[in-house]
């Protein structure tokens, strides 16, 4: 079975968030590792060369295929920001309504911009999917 690329390194957040060349979506970066750090309660971490993480969790699927992720993350892409773990809990399609500007695809919200969204929707959001992820994923 093939490695998972998604796993923890040791590279700076920080220089990560640095290195991202539009301005935007450098301080929504800054914006959202802030953001996550207030809901997690911890620091963020790399995942792989491209998500910024917060907590883990780890996974076993049927077919065998095991690993860890980040209770949330995201990841700065250059068409957009994907949040990953942002649409959890049982509130999740309600406030994804009151959201603002943005989609989503597999599990996954992508934003273009912070400034099209109503950021304490999205922190509602991320509140309650971390607690519903954490839950779910309790050893």
């Amino acid at each position: 079975m093939a490695q998972n690329k998604t796993v923890p390194t040791k590279s700076s957040v920080t220089g990560f968030i640095e290195s991202i060349p539009d301005a935007t979506r450098r301080a929504d970066a800054q914006l959202l590792a802030r953001l996550m750090k207030d809901v997690a309660g911890e620091d963020a971490k790399m995942w792989g060369p491209a998500i910024i993480g917060f907590g883990s969790y780890h996974y076993c699927y049927e077919s065998g295929r095991e690993g860890d992720m980040p209770l949330i993350g995201f990841s700065p892409r250059k068409a957009a920001t994907v949040l990953y773990n942002a649409m959890q809990g049982s509130e999740a399609q309600a406030l994804l309504a009151r959201l603002g500007k943005h989609t989503t695809g597999k599990g996954c919200l992508y934003i273009k911009k912070l400034a099209d969204v109503d950021t304490d929707v999205l922190k509602s959001m991320l509140v309650e999917s971390f607690a519903a992820v954490s839950k779910r994923h309790q050893s």
